[in-house]
């Protein structure tokens, strides 16, 4: 058998891809990055087709950095941005609009439509999620209300909807040529139209979003052989065997296979999952019920995440939109600085508030200012806002599950911030580990594809590979802990009720 397992991590804000050996080591990545579209406030698109092109080349990159070929290659796995809806013509092999990203809040009218007298929590006993602009279904019923043409084509079996898994997938089997059409449980999960008790489409649920089951990929496992790369593709006849949402990802990567396990992403948004096992634990603290992962024809282990929305993604926009730094390294230097927030506190809700509010009509505020506050302290205010948020989600876990967290498992791009790290113990009192491979996400991916083929032998080998690179421990008085989420809390509530009905 070939020597490595290569991961395409196809994410918010660039794809990767990343070649493993079977310590679960890194050899060689390739990155790159593809355009954010923002064409009205509140709006946010990918091109499809700029994404294709760039895990082509990334793939490309990955390969040549580590002097392999496509024979050298057990397997590949796919992870993904979840919910950020594409939707193609099966014919041309082109898509109808650009993707519509998960962080897109233009479904809201869609979504109190559906809702209608039975309001937001209407299918959540099916599902799992509430009715929020954040998930899949919305979305495509938006591009098929909306681009013309799209439903004329959808009813006669032209279009095909996916995550960018399934655009993925559909690329590197054939395309137009023969490509395949599927996805997995825990993207599947994330549509608004996935029972969470049968791992199937609702055809009613569906119906009520105006979507034809034929535009709909075949659901299968996490870990299991869905086709091969296409002949005159970068990796010909290697299997595609493995495919998990980016958090559901990072979840198998860090090892959490024990009920009550828990893992925290720091990328874009922040993402906690807590692994309920075999059980399916309805929500009552505004979070989500959704799949895990499935391995093979094993049961669907179930989980319970918490979605923060905006978290690296605000680092991003002192970046890009303010011009404070110019690499986002930066903000952990300029937080540095000071040696609190003076005062400041930022609510990132720019596309309204994820859980545990799942507040729409919230927009985001920068509150406690005086003319003490320099952008030191807003760089500072900005990275407690992640630690404040995860605090919450951590609190809505413990009331939920019963589980009372003693060590938080972190990964993504913001864990290289040591002040964020510290400051995040601090809030929850509790340690805080990260791994010695911080990228969890497309690991948990390559893990998933190798275990489908006889690369890894199973769970146990990612448990044998997983190791500890740092430990952070609280160090704050207690009294000053609850002085600051207070002040935090207190934020949060003047972003509530900002949209209007009129506002667009």
């Amino acid at each position: 058998m070939p020597d490595y397992v290569l991961a395409i991590d196809q994410g918010t804000t660039s794809s990767r891809a990343i070649v493993f050996d079977h310590g679960g080591t890194i050899v060689s990545t390739g990155q790159l990055e593809h355009a954010q579209i923002f064409p009205k406030a509140g709006w946010v698109e990918h091109n499809p087709v700029e994404i294709w092109d760039n895990v082509r080349e990334a793939v490309g990159i990955a390969l040549t950095r580590a002097n392999l070929n496509h024979t050298d290659i057990a397997a590949v796995g796919i992870t993904n941005q979840r919910e950020t809806a594409v939707v193609w013509d099966r014919t041309t092999g082109q898509p109808v609009y650009n993707a519509i990203v998960w962080q897109d809040t233009r479904t809201q009218a869609i979504v109190e439509e559906l809702g209608g007298s039975e309001g937001g929590d209407k299918y959540k006993a099916i599902v799992g999620l509430p009715l929020a602009t954040y998930f899949s279904g919305p979305k495509v019923k938006w591009i098929l209300d909306n681009v013309e043409g799209a439903r004329e084509k959808a009813e006669r079996g032209d279009l095909l909807f996916g995550n960018t898994d399934a655009w993925v997938l559909w690329n590197m089997t054939g395309g137009v040529d023969g490509g395949v059409h599927v996805t997995d449980v825990t993207n599947a999960s994330r549509t608004m139209l996935m029972d969470l008790d049968t791992l199937s489409w609702r055809e009613d649920i569906a119906a009520d979003m105006g979507i034809p089951m034929s535009m709909l990929p075949r659901i299968a496992s996490s870990s299991e052989v869905y086709g091969n790369g296409r002949e005159r593709g970068m990796v010909p006849g290697v299997p595609i065997a493995g495919i998990l949402g980016d958090q559901q990802a990072a979840t198998f990567g860090q090892a959490c296979f024990e009920v009550g396990t828990a893992k925290n992403t720091y990328g874009t948004g922040n993402f906690m999952l807590l692994n309920t096992g075999t059980e399916k634990v309805p929500s009552e603290n505004g979070l989500l019920t959704t799949v895990c992962y499935k391995i093979g024809d094993a049961p669907a282990i179930y989980a319970l995440e918490g979605s923060i929305a905006v978290t690296g993604s605000l680092v991003q926009w002192l970046r890009d939109n303010l011009g404070m730094f110019t690499d986002s390294p930066d903000v952990e230097y300029l937080a540095r600085k000071v040696e609190d927030n003076g005062g400041a506190y930022f609510v990132p809700a720019f596309s309204g508030l994820f859980a545990p509010y799942w507040r729409p009509d919230a927009r985001g505020a920068l509150v406690g200012l005086t003319r003490f506050v320099d952008r030191n302290h807003i760089a500072r205010a900005a990275l407690e806002a992640v630690a404040y948020q995860t605090r919450e989600v951590v609190e809505a876990m413990s009331l939920d599950s019963g589980v009372t967290l003693t060590e938080l498992k972190v990964d993504g791009g913001m864990v290289a911030n040591e002040l964020l790290m510290q400051f995040q113990a601090d809030q929850l009192g509790v340690d805080v580990v990260r791994p010695q491979v911080a990228e969890t996400t497309a690991l948990g991916a390559a893990y998933a594809a190798g275990i489908a083929v006889g690369f890894w032998a199973g769970e146990q080998d990612v448990t044998a590979n997983w190791a500890e690179d740092k430990r952070w421990t609280p160090n704050m008085d207690a009294d000053e802990r609850d002085r600051l989420y207070r002040n935090w809390k207190k934020a949060v509530t003047k972003t509530f009720d900002w949209v209007d009905a009129d506002t667009q």
